[in-house]
Parts: structure tokens; sequence; C-alpha cells
């Protein structure tokens, strides 16, 4: 029998119920939706990876789709696309999800085939060496993309030697290295009921999802994941000196988590210095110095620890004003960010969310997470009211706080020119 549990305020469409076992299951409905997006969120990514498993999230996410005890490969792209489907799935640090769309009297027909993926698959040798390939061609990809690696290299010197530090793909040497038993391990040991979130909504009906979800998931074992690393910033920097037309670069210093009090503000300080097209660095660096193409200030917030960053890409000569003038704008918005910036960064946020919310992947997207993170579903109008409350002086204190912390410089490219750590952290005490 499963227990359901009450919303709190958030939409009287919106249920939630959960498994003997601790799996959570939850829905909503959405009137004059005809389609189902649905899914499965594990509290599982690449950051729960131990250092021989490195990428292997990454790896066991791509396998779920390469055949079960009772599907090939094809029988479960076809299962899914005779109805008009789609099906999907994505790894993150702290997550992996399984998800499929199909017209909403078709949603049994994707939770069977989600299930099965999860609970049948039999990481067949062959398929798993063929799979192997296609990740290292990914790998391969990524190398060959200079704001890829550079992002890359700039997570691993933040965190360094950490699991939340190193790349989502892995490394071939460890990639090459992955059987079955590998995956099996970690499977049984990350993929536990009690960080697993089945999610749906659109054109569904709450008890048909909870009795496929029993049917499903409800074998599964209950138990408890371990402990997670925690992610603790360190800071530092890496260079990567290559024949490119131009150079590459990230500048960073500490987050915070999304548990954090601090949070909004500081998120509303990435917005107002690097999050539009009136933001100041794009302001500063392109419309006024003509000094990038784009420059973009982001927030990445986890569950112990956060990342503050701000990308960009230059010419070989343009970089050191770049740095410059970025650090000059970062230091100066932590002084005098106005009333206006405020509201627009607000008014942008709230559109952001909202609009996320208009389809049902959105939906199940911001529902399971939630789940995972708080063990509830966070109302929207609670939010808004978290995002309206934060102050001008706030925000201030957000970007001061920023400056005491150690710095993250990652670039590639022609970089010669590239200021030294040591001098870009004197600028920031300099403030």
């Amino acid at each position: 029998m499963n227990r359901h549990f009450a919303t709190h305020g958030a939409s009287p469409d919106l249920k939630i119920s959960r498994l003997p076992n601790g799996l959570t299951v939850t829905t909503e409905a959405m009137p004059g939706v005809a389609t189902a997006t649905l899914g499965v969120w594990v509290g599982a990514g690449s950051r729960h990876e131990r250092a021989d498993e490195h990428g292997l999230s990454h790896l066991l996410e791509h396998m779920a789709f390469k055949g079960t005890r009772s599907r090939s490969a094809r029988v479960i792209a076809e299962d899914i696309e005779n109805v008009g489907g789609e099906i999907n799935a994505a790894t993150s640090a702290e997550s992996t999800s399984y998800t499929a769309r199909v017209l909403g009297e078709d949603a049994g027909v994707a939770l069977d085939v989600i299930g099965d993926i999860l609970t049948n698959s039999v990481f067949d040798a062959d398929e798993l060496a063929r799979e192997k390939g296609v990740i290292l061609q990914e790998y391969a990809a990524v190398e060959d993309t200079p704001d890829d690696v550079v992002y890359d290299a700039f997570t691993e010197a933040a965190f360094p030697d950490q699991p939340i530090g190193r790349p989502i793909l892995g490394r071939p040497e460890t990639i090459t290295r992955f059987d079955r038993g590998a995956i099996e391990g970690y499977l049984a040991r990350e993929y536990t009921p009690d960080r697993m979130v089945l999610a749906a909504a659109g054109a569904v009906e709450h008890e048909e999802i909870v009795a496929a979800a029993e049917r499903h998931f409800g074998g599964l074992a209950a138990a408890s994941a371990p402990e997670t690393v925690p992610g603790i910033y360190g800071g530092g920097e890496r260079r990567l000196q290559r024949r490119l037309e131009q150079a590459n670069l990230v500048l960073g210093l500490p987050g915070l988590s999304f548990r954090d009090d601090g949070y909004y503000a500081l998120h509303i300080f990435a917005q107002v210095l690097g999050g539009g097209l009136t933001s100041r660095l794009w302001h500063e660096v392109r419309e006024t110095r003509g000094l990038a193409y784009e420059i973009q200030a982001f927030h990445w917030p986890f569950s112990d620890c956060g990342l503050f960053g701000i990308g960009a890409g230059t010419s070989a000569r343009d970089l050191p004003q770049l740095v410059e003038v970025t650090l000059e704008s970062t230091v100066r918005a932590s002084r005098d960010i106005d009333a206006a910036e405020l509201a627009r960064a607000k008014a942008q946020l709230k559109v952001a969310l909202l609009t996320a919310l208009e389809t049902p992947g959105g939906r199940i997207e911001r529902n399971a997470r939630q789940l995972l993170a708080w063990g509830r579903v966070i109302p929207s109008e609670e939010v808004i009211a978290k995002v309206d409350a934060v102050t001008v002086e706030d925000v201030r204190a957000a970007g001061r706080a920023l400056l005491h912390g150690a710095p993250t410089l990652a670039a590639i490219g022609p970089i010669g020119k590239l200021p030294r750590l040591d001098q870009v952290a004197a600028q920031l005490r300099a403030a």
C-alpha cells in the first residue's frame, strides 16, 4: 500500500505518494494538455562515483537503452516511437533522469519501457563495447570544442581531486575499463528507491501512475544510498595553451548551495552582472569596448556547495583587458547595484521560472528535483516571494562576499598574455 502526501499550497492537481520501499511518485494533471511527459529521476550522478568509476553514471545512462531481458535496443525504440513518443536520458553531477513524452493514453506504454530499462537491463557485452566506442567519440567531440573543454577544466580547478569536479563524461582510461560487473555494482549501490522519484505531468491519472510504479518498481528492495562525498571549493587554475583563433576563459569564485539563505541574492547578482543584454558585463565588455562576442555570469548551486563564474571568449591581444574589465565590473557591481537593476533581474527570473512550468516536461523536472532535494514540491508563489524579498543590500552583500573567496581561473587557446592567478586574486582583494 502506498502513502499519500499533502501538497501544502502547491497546485491542487499535484499529487504525491510513496511506495513502501521509499520510491516517491508524483503526478500533476494539466487540463487541456493531450500529452503526458513522465520519467524517473535518480539522485545519483557523477559526484557519486568512486575514483575508478569516473564516467560510469553517464555510461549507465547510455546502456539503459541497449537491451533488457524482454526488449532489444531496437524494440525499446520501436515501442516508444510506434505510439509517436520520444525517450531520452540525461546525467548531471547530482542526478540522472530517464524521460519519455507520449499521448496521455499511452502513458502506460512509456512507463512500461522506462520500468523495464531501469530494472531489467542485461548490459550485453557486445552492446557495452559498442557504446563505449560511442562515448569515446562523444569525448573526442568535446575535446575538439574549446568552450566545452574550458568549462570542464574550470570545475576541475574549482573542486580539485573531488568527484564533483570531475567531467561527467569520464576519461578514456576509465571508460574502456568498465564491464558489466562495474555497472551492476554501481546500480545496486546508488539506484536505491529512497533516492528515486517517478514524476508525470499532463494528461495523467495519479492512481494509474502509482499502480504502474508499484508494478515496475515495487519489487526494488528498500535501501539507503551511501553518504555523498562533500564538495569543498578549493580554487586554482588550469591553463591549456593551444593553437586556436580565440582564447576561451572562465573566471570563478565560490558560490552557494541551493539550501543557503543567500542563494537567491547571489543568483540575482549573477543575473545583474552578466545575465542578459542589459547586464553590466554585456554592456561594458561587448557594447562599450568590443572585447568579446558574448560574455555571461552564472551561478551553479549544488546540494552542499556552489560555483560562481564568468565565461567569455576573446582574442589573444584583448585577453588582459578583458580580465581587467571583468574584475572591475564585478567589484563595482558589489558596491552599487541599484533598485532598477534589481527589479529587472527579479522580473527576468520570474519569467524564466514560470515559463518552464508551462510545459509538462518543465513540471516533472521541477517536481522531481525538488522532491529529491527537499522532500516536497515548493509552490511557485513561495519561490517568487523569496525572490521578491531580496533587497539591494542583500545583492550587494552577496557580491562582496564573493570577493573574499579564492579565485578559479581556466583558459584555453592563445593565452600567453593571461594574467597570473595571484594578480587576479590581488585585484579582488584590493576591492
